[in-house]
């Protein structure tokens, strides 16, 4: 059985990528970032690197 965070964490890691796509989308065709939005990049990505270990510790043991 697939515990809650383990769920919650699919479902935070899939907003954080729409931010990034949607960010990805504003800055097209060339995806230039301003330094705001890389510094709002990189706290993304970490994040989503933690809700990636959750699903690792729930799904994978």
């Amino acid at each position: 059985m697939v515990s809650k965070p383990a769920i919650d964490a699919v479902f935070e890691a899939m907003f954080i990528l729409t931010d990034i796509r949607v960010m990805l989308r504003e800055t097209a065709p060339g995806h230039v970032l301003s330094p705001a939005q890389r510094e709002e990049t990189v706290a993304l990505l970490g994040t989503l690197e933690k809700k990636v270990e959750i699903l690792r510790r729930e799904l994978v043991p």
